[in-house]
């Protein structure tokens, strides 16, 4: 199969709008396409082996609610006879899925024959015969199709499962229905005929027209009786005389016997992640077989989880069971598995298959995620969707920002699978309508990937309720290894068929049983298929060595310029205010070291009076002193912890040290915790200027506000990349904090948490008197970071339906494989970003599914697995992909994509690019769905945001030029566009703007007690301003209220506190707490604004003539400057290049 190469914007150049070829693509970390699934055939390559006989099923909405007792008389099969005298449909050969005329025929003259030999009433001649697939279709079952000869009265056996060799006896009662035509009747063929009673009394849902209508006719599938399965979705210098205040002990290096036992050690841990053979299928890769106690069959309420409470479906259909389509929706079954030793679980059995509904009776079905209601059944996606899809002229528009929050657009499913879809705010898809092929997809000219966001916390509204299962057995496909989920199709009590590779697998006996109802049999109403969003406790197989314990190491810059920031002050003082709620149990661990130009390590062990310092001044060949003292158990050692925290801002207060050897202390600090792994917390006030992985400044000032090719974006060495891979081996994190005034080289020291999953934390200008507003923002972020929840250990596998594959990911990881990251640490605040490919042509399916798994071990020491499953259509028109965009998701991944390009090619191409993604998109809606070609710059509605989030990009400190910026603020922008989840990076590419001097109580939200005002976004002009008015600037990490010179006096006296305008302090980042109806309003809404986000928010009062006016006016996106085009300007130029 020859891979199609994907639309890729970051490899097109303006002027020149590229042609309708496709593009390929050149972005960071590039994973050879690799299909999901590597078994299994198409529709058709299959053939049915002879002499097999094809199934019918119910018709849809009649199922059986009732079995009535089976005659203990032999009978060659369950032939049902003539509702009201009606003679029912032929069944069709089992020599092919397609109807044979002849075959037909002669199935028809036998089934008179019989008739003629029964009673039947007088009845008036029956309309014209339809084939009884022009009712009801159902996707053949994997495998040689089933023999349509029923069973005998006698014990038989059951379907049989070559695996197990294990063979279920037949239910007592037996049952068939089969399809009549409009107005007739349905009756089993076991229902005795009661005189003076109609038939229809005989069973509740055999009412007359409960049969469908014959509309268009169906494609011709097998047929299999009593099932109602899904159709649709697949699958240098002295050292400093060392501080006074604590016992020292100069460190030798031990003696070569000791490192080689120390290094055989940590050789002889395994890590939990390493591929195994035999066990590669589960989420972590080293997990084997284990024979550990099971754990009890039962719901856990841990961290903010909630008790499962029973979820009973909508009316009418269980969520997890899907009927076929309704006759006049065309659909092509899934294509079925090949026949295969590796799969003995979908071989065809040797025993014939006994009817499933003599044993489970299915309730009454409505529409699954491949079957659309009669009403729906000839109507378009995009008639269903007309807002999404208004013609509108950009460049007449004036007001194109909504008055709210910008919500993800809805997929168009059934209502009742929307509801039970994975909330967008965790897995989020740029096209919620995949296009059936690639070439439509490369038509339109959007990229198509996923954004995800798996670790959300808790505590937020949409994981409030997220069920958290405790069970010996969770249920996954054999084939593909993906978890149960709500999109998945029981065809019968113990059969289920997987929803991304199309494999038929068995229900697990456990399954069968919901603790929460404390029922038995109905396995479609247990939680794992009621939630698209769940977390399972996994048993002992999903690991290779005892859960690790929390380990903290903290690594301190202590060199004169850090203690001139007054950093480790706040540091110490927060540590001592949360160290009660560090994330963790009885195991926990903390360590610290301390660098300049020597390493310092803290002897903590439990005995000792007050903490030793140990000092290294090796810093070529660095060793642990006492390896076994440095990381010691915080419950038995908190109050040396203590002291030592106390202590520290005071020990080298005096030191005139200022040399940093930052490489060297990472060193040492990967030798401590590689034995166990943890997360190793980074503090940088300079550059590092000693030892190994030495950096030297390279940013030149006068190059700030350059327009040509911004250079030094790439690291400068490898040391700290290398670094981090041998860290993420070990299951080691790396976070970095950077306070400093001057460069630092982020593009270089940034790599360390990059690769081994961890986070950076940039505070420019940093002092504890000159700078109080990051002060604050320190205060707020560490306390965050030390008491929010955490994962150790932690892989996370994307899956995908069969036909499409993934190719690039976006975020901080190692990638392990195609579809394997490895995160030793993963944090709620972490987002995620795929780019994906279609490898083959979905004509076949309805919908398609995407389910991320993530695999980590908790605070607590558990071994989880948190699943989120995402079910989107499938559409073959244009109009229908425009009509699905999401556009905050297209930007959030453009804006993924342009940081590779910047940092491979260069900046200039990235920009360029994204230019042309908002020109070939917009050019292909006007030549593929546009009929009427019309004046001026016209966009779908659900794409008219595009092009003002292309040019805020353009303008977003990440890939401006011509302004002044800094290289590592420019390069600390680009690692939150990789890293940081949609909700939060949108509000950095384009901020909101909020006047806040007339806030009133109508429309407000009234959250804990408190009333939150809700104002009206304003476009991001200087139009909106007034010098009579306040405004407030959301930009994501910072806000900026604005004064007008001449604002209301009430608003300064009632919000500020200040009499006049002339009074307003220059560095006022906190508002009083004034007991006034107009500052209460205004802090609650600022307050409720902050609290949506993970971080804190710097919040700065302006003047219009403080230095700060140029940071508030630069996020202006509308606005003219010296270096950027206008957005009506910009709207222009885009024009002019899709008329050429």
């Amino acid at each position: 199969m020859t891979h199609q190469q994907t639309y890729n914007p970051m490899q097109a150049k303006v002027p020149a709008p590229p042609g309708p070829g496709l593009y390929p693509f050149g972005a960071h970390q590039p994973v050879a396409p690799v299909s999901s699934y590597q078994t299994g055939q198409t529709l058709s390559s299959y053939t049915a082996p002879p002499s097999q006989s094809l199934l019918t099923r119910p018709p849809l909405g009649t199922p059986p609610s009732h079995t009535p007792p089976q005659s203990a008389s032999p009978s060659p099969g369950p032939r049902l006879p003539p509702a009201q005298g009606t003679p029912p449909p032929p069944p069709v050969s089992s020599n092919s899925y397609y109807p044979n005329p002849q075959q037909q025929q002669q199935q028809q003259q036998q089934q008179q024959q019989q008739q003629q030999q029964q009673p039947q009433p007088q009845q008036p001649p029956p309309p014209p015969m339809a084939q009884p697939w022009q009712y009801n279709t159902a996707p053949p079952p994997v495998g040689p199709p089933t023999s349509m000869t029923a069973p005998p009265r006698g014990p038989v056996a059951n379907h049989v499962n070559p695996a197990s060799s294990l063979t279920v006896p037949p239910p007592p009662s037996s049952a068939a229905y089969v399809s009549a035509p409009p107005g007739q009747q349905l009756r089993s063929a076991a229902q005795p005929s009661v005189p003076g009673m109609p038939p229809s009394s005989l069973h509740p849902y055999a009412q007359p027209g409960s049969a469908p209508p014959p509309v268009n006719p169906m494609a011709p599938h097998s047929y299999q009786t009593g099932i109602a399965p899904y159709v649709g979705a697949p699958p240098a210098m002295k050292p400093t005389p060392p501080p006074t205040g604590l016992p020292v002990a100069r460190a030798t290096p031990p003696p070569p016997k000791a490192d080689a036992q120390c290094g055989a050690a940590l050789n002889s841990v395994q890590s939990p992640t390493e591929p195994d053979s035999q066990e590669g299928d589960i989420e972590c890769p080293g997990a084997v077989a284990g024979n550990g106690p099971p754990a009890s069959n039962s719901y856990n309420h841990v961290d903010n989880t909630m008790a499962v409470p029973p979820q009973p479906g909508p009316p009418g259909r269980h969520l997890g069971h899907y009927p076929s389509l309704p006759p006049g929706y065309q659909n092509t079954s899934a294509p079925p598995n090949a026949t295969s030793t590796a799969h003995p679980a979908i071989q065809s059995a040797t025993q014939p298959y006994t009817h499933a509904a003599q044993r489970y009776q299915q309730p009454p079905a409505g529409p699954g995620p491949a079957q659309l209601s009669p009403s729906l059944a000839a109507m378009s996606l995009q008639s269903s969707t007309p807002e999404a899809l208004r013609v509108v002229n950009l460049l007449q528009e004036r007001n194109l920002l909504p008055t709210g929050p910008i919500s993800a657009p809805t997929p168009c499913l059934p209502q009742d699978l929307q509801k039970i879809n994975c909330s967008p705010e965790v897995f989020r898809c740029t096209l919620t309508s995949i296009p059936q092929n690639q070439s439509l997809l490369s038509k339109a000219k959007m990229p198509l990937g996923l954004l995800l966001h798996p670790f959300k916390d808790l505590s937020d509204s949409v994981l409030q309720q997220l069920p958290v299962v405790t069970s010996s057995t969770i249920v996954r496909c054999r084939s593909c290894r993906t978890y149960i989920n709500p999109f998945v199709s029981f065809l019968d009590q113990r059969r289920w068929k997987c929803n991304l590779c199309y494999r038929v697998n068995d229900v697990p006996e456990e399954f069968m049983y919901n603790p929460v109802s404390r029922s038995y049999g109905e396995p479609h109403k247990r939680p794992e298929v009621q939630n698209a969003t769940i977390e399972f406790i996994a048993p002992s197989e999903y690991m290779l060595r005892p859960p690790q314990p929390a380990v903290y190491l903290f690594v301190l810059d202590v060199s004169h310029n850090a203690l001139e920031t007054g950093y480790l002050n706040v540091f110490c003082q927060s540590l001592l205010d949360n160290i009660n709620a560090l994330p963790g149990d009885s195991r926990t661990k903390v360590g610290f070291i301390t660098f300049d130009s020597t390493i310092h390590f803290y002897n903590l062990q439990e005995g000792l009076s007050q903490p030793q310092m140990l000092i290294v001044s090796d810093i070529e060949d660095i060793f642990l002193p006492t390896p076994d003292s440095l990381l010691v158990n915080l419950n038995e050692c908190k109050e040396l912890v203590q002291d030592l925290l106390k202590s520290l801002p005071t020990l080298f207060e005096k030191t005139m040290e200022t040399q940093s050897a930052l490489g060297p202390a990472l060193q040492a600090a990967f030798k401590l915790l590689s034995p166990t792994g943890g997360r190793m917390s980074v503090f940088q006030t300079q550059l590092p200027n000693l030892g190994v992985g030495a950096l030297q400044s390279r940013e030149d000032p006068n190059q700030r506000a350059s327009a040509k090719d911004i250079q030094h974006l790439s690291p400068a060495t490898d040391f700290y990349k290398k670094l981090a891979l041998d860290c993420s081996g070990q299951q080691v994190a790396v976070d970095l904090f950077l306070l400093s005034a001057r460069y630092c080289d982020l593009a270089s020291l940034g790599c360390i948490s990059r690769y081994s999953a961890g986070s950076v934390y940039y505070y420019p200008s940093y002092h504890h008197q000159h700078n109080p507003a990051q002060v604050e923002r320190f205060q707020k972020d560490l306390k965050r970071y030390l008491t929010r929840k955490i994962g150790f250990e932690a892989v996370m596998r994307i899956r995908c339906t069969k036909g499409l594959s993934i190719h690039t990911f976006h975020g901080n990881f190692f990638v392990r494989s195609t579809d394997l990251l490895s995160l030793p640490n993963v944090n709620p605040d972490a987002g995620f970003a795929v780019q994906m490919s279609i490898e083959e042509n979905l004509d076949d399916m309805q919908v398609v599914s995407f389910q991320a798994a993530l695999l980590y071990t908790s605070s607590k020491g558990e071994r989880r697995i948190r699943v989120h499953t995402l079910c989107l259509p499938v559409v073959n028109s244009m109009s229908d992909i425009f009509a699905g965009a999401d556009v905050q998701a297209i930007a959030g991944l453009l804006a993924c994509m342009a940081v590779d390009r910047s940092v491979s090619a260069s900046l200039s191409d990235a920009r360029d690019a994204m230019t042309n993604a908002a020109i070939d998109s917009l050019m292909s809606y006007r030549q593929s769905v546009l009929t009427i070609q019309q004046p001026g710059l016209l966009a779908p509605a659900c794409l008219r945001l595009f092009p003002l989030y292309i040019l805020a990009l353009l303008k977003q400190r990440a890939f401006r030029t011509g302004t002044s910026t800094r290289l590592d603020d420019r390069v600390f922008a680009m690692c939150q566009l990789k890293y940081q989840p949609l909700v939060y990076s949108m509000l950095m590419i384009h901020p909101a703007l909020y006047r806040v001097d007339d806030l009133t109580d109508e429309g407000a939200l009234n959250i804990n007690e408190r009333t939150i005002p809700q104002p009206r976004v304003l476009q991001l002009s200087v139009e909106k301003l007034s010098r009579e008015a306040a405004f407030l600037m959301d930009a994501g990490t910072v806000m900026y209220l604005w004064i007008g010179r001449n604002c209301n006096p009430n608003f300064l006296t009632q919000v500020l506190g200040v009499p006049s305008y002339a009074a307003v302090p220059d560095n006022l980042y906190l508002l009083p707490e004034l007991d006034t109806a107009e500052s209460q309003r205004t802090r609650a809404f600022i307050g409720w604004l902050k609290d949506q986000r993970p971080f804190f928010p710097s919040l700065h009062v302006i003047r219009d003539e403080s230095q700060l006016k140029a940071s508030f006016m630069q996020n202006m996106i509308e606005d003219r400057t010296e270096s950027a085009l206008s957005y009506y300007e910009f709207l222009l130029h885009l024009q002019q290049q899709i008329s050429k």
